[in-house]
């Protein structure tokens, strides 16, 4: 039986946390900020996590943790 591989894109978005949530980052922070308020800016900088009906969606792109 061969290995499961990891996608490689959700390797690089999410992060599955001790708890068993999983962590992503949130869009709207790359470019042409000067136009968005502070306060907006500074939300999208806390972690976001993924619904639940999204988990095992998710998890089978990251069979390995």
């Amino acid at each position: 039986m061969p290995k499961i591989k990891t996608k490689s894109a959700a390797k690089k978005r999410f992060k599955v946390l001790p708890s068993g949530k999983i962590r992503r980052n949130k869009a709207n922070r790359r470019h042409i900020l000067t136009k968005r308020k502070r306060d907006r800016l500074n939300k999208l900088k806390k972690p976001g996590f993924i619904q639940a009906s999204d988990r095992k969606l998710v998890m089978r792109c990251l069979p390995n943790g």
